[in-house]
């Protein structure tokens, strides 16, 4: 029998109790003796004591909670919870999949009701000279869906406060805020029925998006990573607010009024006032009026040049950079902890799941000794009821039936768990066999890698003709273009692809070839490229001299044409696997789609709240232009306005009258090109305050999560760049848990132990 080193010295003094529920519980029916001789600390009734529940039905308790807590380890999920029988019961119902998707659901619900609820974003154009006047709900529709959402989100906190205990729900922030937001939430709905959906101010569509936060642990661990990082930043913020206050009282020392018009350029437009002075240089240290806000100076004297290149280096090129690599730093270290505490979570839960079963073991008056362990028999009974993916079910149980001693210890139990971290092994079918030569010399053809090769430069071949023929024919309009080469030069390239997947087919066999992802997409990508060929041919014939885009049926040959091209272009995308730093930067994508949940989780949150207050703030403060609607020469019009001016620009769809309109303003300042723009038209309609907003967005959206996502970026390039240098390890998805997983420190079994001690539910008693 394989001895758990650290088990071992405990002697096993400890047993556990479960919690039976309120009218099976054994308060004092149990204690656990020990002895120094090697006893089994296994638990006895005491005189007097109720009985216990029947073996059988105890056993199946046992069997039931192992279960739950091996899933709570998959999913990352705290096991301090009850685990009584119908508590069990709820708990998986209540993380089952179609209940969660339900959820989901709801919250999805929840959120997109501001885009039907006035202000309707039910419009074709958010154009204030050309939008018409949207749809409104009428009163009480929205409400009512909104009002069921709310039973939902009841149900919900209702579940998880009985599911976790009142002691537990006392100390769990999150409940208690759950139950404020909807308290609020159904208070101001209420207070919206009373005035008729007229009210001004809706505070619950602030609360929405906490809906959303509550619901996902990773998305709570990356804000409390977020909130955690935001002291480091301060010094960084507060040496750019210094620098920025400096060069400010520089500027309008340096630019002040002067008699002369020309000289006094640099001041009218950028050094006024110290609010203007501010906007300037913070804008251009963002570099989104550089050289704008330098010109007039520098027009004047090329040594003015040398405040604004001073002020750029240290601002842009050294503190905002300084900033990234601080923000890199630390969040990586908060995650860290995070993931830490993750990787403790799911070592805590299978460590239960394996404290209950030796418990089960020991009250079936099974041989026991100091050392706790599971038989194979109960573990497989208890894996095959685990919710997880087949691959790891199967590679766990073909790892316990090859102990031949039947003997699982608390070491090997935990290691058995390590196959939920791994890839599912991918098995090809095998090829067919040929007895003839010649199909013999095909299938070789056909499956070596040089036939890879040599369709990557068919298709990069197919993409320069392309590229040629466009170049060639760009400034030609579709009455004089001719579009036999093109065509023709497609009819072969799409001849070669059928011909190569075919022979493809041929030579791996049909099961084979599509169980590779790239033959999955080159196939396709072929069936199309040949069924839009086959429709060219049946609406224009075979390609001809004169070959040009008349219009017959849906599409003109011109459009089907480019249609097919544009699925070639794809197609091209082959070649990405097949060169080293290409696939790496690729799977860097890919792996950042997957991880980016959380990450877009929270900005899908700082959008709506930003969105919602904007809409309060700015909702029809931009006047609609006078005659806009009637067709004018717009060189004309835009001679009477400042070059540069939201008027001129002619930005009148990015505005706050309704969440879509609001959403893409919000992006449109985030990207920061021309922000300033949106600064000074908005104070110049409401109130120079109003860039407070503005710069709090810049300041959320751009210098904090664009500088995570950064962070994530060169975390997941650089670890996926060590591994690539590393081919003998075995290829793990990149989560955000395996990321680090490297650096983490196991648990010892004593802080496991002495976690599990103090599960509320589950008693432990020495």
């Amino acid at each position: 029998m394989e001895s758990d080193p650290l088990i071992a010295p405990l002697e096993r003094s400890w047993c556990a109790n479960p919690d039976f529920g309120p009218h099976e519980r054994l308060p004092k029916a149990r204690t656990c003796s020990y002895s120094s001789t090697g006893s089994s600390g296994c638990c006895s009734l005491e005189q007097g004591a109720p009985e216990p529940p029947k073996h059988g039905e105890t056993d199946e308790l046992y069997v039931k909670q192992a279960v739950v807590f091996i899933e709570d380890a998959i999913q990352y999920r705290s096991i301090d919870h009850r685990v009584d029988p119908t508590s069990l019961c709820l708990y998986r119902w209540y993380y089952s999949d179609v209940c969660q998707w339900f959820l989901n659901v709801t919250i999805c619900v929840n959120l997109a009701l501001a885009f039907v609820e006035k202000p309707s974003s039910l419009s074709i154009t958010s154009d204030v000279r050309y939008r018409k006047a949207p749809w409104e709900p009428p009163c009480g529709a929205t409400e009512s869906v909104e009002f069921v959402t709310f039973l939902i989100f009841v149900a919900d906190v209702s579940v998880k406060s009985y599911l976790v205990g009142w002691k537990e729900f006392v100390k769990n922030k999150w409940l208690l805020s759950y139950i404020v937001a909807l308290s609020v939430s159904v208070a101001d709905w209420t207070v919206s029925l009373c005035f008729m959906c007229e009210e001004g101010i809706r505070i619950r569509r602030l609360l929405r998006p906490f809906f959303l936060l509550q619901n996902s642990s990773l998305m709570k661990k990356t804000l409390k990573c977020i909130k955690r990082t935001l002291p480091e930043m301060a010094s960084v913020m507060l040496l750019l607010a210094l620098h920025l206050c400096l060069f400010t009282m520089f500027g309008m020392l340096l630019f002040a009024h002067a008699k002369d018009s020309k000289v006094d350029m640099e001041w009218q437009r950028y050094f006024r006032n110290l609010p203007d002075s501010l906007t300037s240089l913070l804008v251009l240290l963002t570099t989104a009026n550089n050289p704008d806000v330098m010109l007039p100076a520098y027009s004047i004297n090329r040594a003015y040049s040398i405040f604004f290149v001073i002020f750029t280096v240290i601002g842009s090129l050294i503190l905002m950079n300084l900033l990234t690599a601080i923000i890199y730093n630390q969040f990586r270290g908060y995650l860290m902890k995070s993931v830490q505490a993750s990787l403790l979570r799911r070592r805590l839960g299978i460590r239960a799941a394996f404290e209950v079963l030796s418990f089960q073991r020991e009250t079936m008056n099974q041989p026991s000794d100091q050392t706790a362990w599971v038989d194979n028999e109960t573990f497989l009974r208890v894996l095959e009821k685990v919710k997880m993916d087949g691959y790891c079910k199967i590679a766990i149980s073909e790892k316990v039936k090859s102990y031949s001693d039947g003997v699982i210890s608390a070491e090997r139990f935990q290691k058995l768990f390590d196959e939920l971290d791994k890839d599912p092994v991918r098995q090809h079918p095998p090829q067919p066999c040929y007895e003839s030569r010649i199909l013999q010399v095909a299938q070789i053809i056909g499956s070596h890698r040089y036939f890879d090769y040599l369709g990557n430069i068919v298709a990069l071949a197919n993409l320069l003709s392309i590229c040629v023929i466009l170049m060639i024919d760009a400034e030609k309009p579709g009455s004089e273009r001719d579009d036999f080469s093109l065509g023709a030069i497609n009819c072969f390239f799409i001849l070669y692809y059928v011909l190569e997947m075919g022979l493809k087919i041929f030579s791996l066999g049909f099961k084979r070839y599509i169980s590779y992802p790239s033959n999955i997409y080159d196939g396709l990508l072929t069936i199309i490229l040949l069924v839009l060929e086959v429709a060219t041919f049946a609406l224009y014939r075979f390609p001809h001299p004169g070959w040009r885009p008349d219009m017959e049926g849906v599409l003109s040959l011109w459009e089907m044409v480019r249609l097919v091209n544009m699925f070639i272009v794809f197609r091209f995308l082959r070649i990405i696997p097949n060169m080293k730093v290409m696939a790496l930067v690729a799977g860097t994508l890919v792996d950042l789609v997957k991880n980016l949940r959380a990450f877009a989780g929270i900005l899908v949150v700082v959008y709506y709240v930003f969105a919602i207050i904007g809409i309060d703030l700015f909702r029809g403060v931009l006047p609609t232009p006078g005659n806009s609607s009637i067709p004018t020469n717009r060189t004309e019009r835009n001679k009477t306005l400042q070059c540069g001016t939201f008027e001129q620009l002619e930005y009148w769809p990015n505005n706050f009258d309704d969440f879509a309109a609001a959403l893409v303003t919000l992006w449109d300042v985030m990207v920061v090109n021309n922000w300033q723009v949106f600064l000074d038209a908005f104070s110049r309609y409401t109130t120079p305050w109003s860039k407070l907003y503005f710069v709090s967005w810049w300041l959320v959206s751009c210098v904090i999560w664009v500088n995570l996502f950064v962070a994530l970026i060169l975390e997941n390039f650089i670890h996926k760049w060590d591994r690539s240098n590393r081919p003998e390890q075995v290829e793990y998805h990149m989560t955000v848990q395996l990321m680090f997983r490297e650096d983490l420190e196991e648990p010892t079994d004593e802080e496991l132990l002495d976690r599990l001690h103090h599960h509320p539910h589950l008693h432990l008693s020495r």
